[in-house]
């Protein structure tokens, strides 16, 4: 399964140029509230050391693209429907918006961190908003949205069914919420964490089913803050202020800056990858001086004191950092690196860290194999390895499968 990383935030934040600047897709772009209507989709990717270098060979990619050492790797980005306060009431967009959040697996709020929008995406003064509001009510909106999810209109008959079916809390919870990219290690995490896995659902009160809905949503849609706009005027203090305030990181970031260098490397002007806080200008193309001035205020002001546009580092901190996801490459010659058609390093997959091999080979390769299953082999020091072996970053893994009779 592609992970997938939701894009919230309220009107006007800059959501969707994140999500152009991400994926180089066109949805419209507007300074007008609500111009998101249904979600956005596109592909983005997140960067990691190819193990091309370390071996010294020429990789051939085939699902995902190798660039100066770089392997990009494919993920699903879906931008919403501005999110303002009350949503999970109905106002604004509602509950439609927080619907379409139920698959991702990680939330990216993007934050005007200018302060020039008030609660509802408006215009305003710069600075006179407070960023730090806008986290918290956020933050709250979608920990009352798990909440209605959960409690709903029947939980009195649903706690009272737990009890007379002598139900596992775990398993009732789960197929309650089933549909929302929760797993049950999470439910469980969640229980112990809001001191509620000794106490049955039927004697929560209204504070528990909240504490519970919070946790639970914190571990399953943990939500990375990304300041946007940092290149804006009162953007560098807010930014400053809102690192006092809140508790846990925050990503600088110019979503308009990357996506007009995207731009201008797709039209050869300069040569950009993504993630770094350089580019070289193509002399061989024409570039008008607005252009040339544009770029040199992005390297100076961007660039250079954020080490990048914060886009790529946001992807790769919610991928890697948040959701821990590791990279495993497949291959079917372990002294070529290959696979059967010659092309070398084909494949890398995003797997949790922690996933056992024989998991890697059902769910990334084929559900046959896995059935066949013999033992791997570790391309890099030749060792067998057995179904239990837990996965590690950048394992080059060859999967040896019993010949079907």
């Amino acid at each position: 399964m592609t992970l997938v990383i939701g894009i919230v935030g309220k009107p006007s934040s800059g959501k969707t140029t994140f999500l152009n600047a991400s994926c180089l897709t066109s949805a419209k772009v507007s300074e007008l509230p609500f111009t998101t209507i249904d979600p956005n989709k596109g592909v983005a990717y997140i960067k990691s050391n190819c193990v091309c270098k370390a071996l010294n060979v020429k990789d051939n990619p085939r699902n995902s693209i190798c660039i100066d050492g770089f392997r990009f790797i494919p993920i699903n980005l879906l931008d919403v429907a501005g999110l303002v306060p009350d949503a999970h009431k109905g106002k604004g967009l509602g509950n439609k918006f927080l619907n379409d959040l139920i698959k991702a697996d990680v939330l990216l709020h993007i934050v005007d961190i200018s302060g020039s929008l008030d609660k509802s995406g408006n215009i305003i003064a710069m600075g006179k908003n407070d960023p730090y509001e806008d986290i918290l009510f956020l933050e709250n909106e979608i920990n009352l949205w798990f909440k209605d999810i959960i409690e709903r209109e029947d939980w009195s008959k649903f706690t009272k069914g737990i009890l007379t079916e002598k139900r596992k809390v775990v398993d009732a919870l789960y197929d309650r919420i089933s549909g929302m990219k929760i797993n049950k290690k999470q439910i469980i995490l969640s229980l112990k964490n809001s001191n509620l896995d000794s106490k049955n659902p039927s004697a929560w009160s209204d504070q528990d089913i909240l504490t519970f809905s919070k946790t639970l949503r914190e571990i399953s849609k943990p939500i990375l803050i990304i300041a946007n706009k940092i290149d804006k005027e009162s953007s560098e203090d807010n930014f400053e202020e809102l690192k006092k305030k809140y508790n846990g990181p925050i990503i600088p970031c110019s979503a308009l800056a990357e996506h007009f260098l995207r731009q201008f490397h797709e039209r050869k002007i300069i040569n950009y990858i993504p993630g770094t806080t350089d580019f070289k200008i193509n002399e061989q193309q024409k570039i008008e001086k607005n252009e040339l001035d544009m770029l040199k205020k992005i390297k100076e002001k961007i660039l250079l004191p954020y080490n990048g546009t914060g886009i790529q580092k946001a992807l790769n901190y919610a991928s890697f950092d948040i959701t821990n996801h590791i990279c495993v490459y497949p291959v079917s010659d372990i002294n070529a690196y290959s696979d059967n058609r010659g092309n070398v390093l084909p494949d890398v997959f995003l797997v949790e860290k922690g996933t056992l091999l024989r998991d890697f080979v059902r769910d990334k390769i084929h559900s046959e194999l896995a059935e066949n299953f013999m033992f791997g082999i570790d391309a890099k020091t030749k060792k067998r390895l057995g179904e239990n072996y837990e996965l590690k970053h950048k394992d080059i893994i060859k999967i040896t499968t019993a010949k079907k009779k």
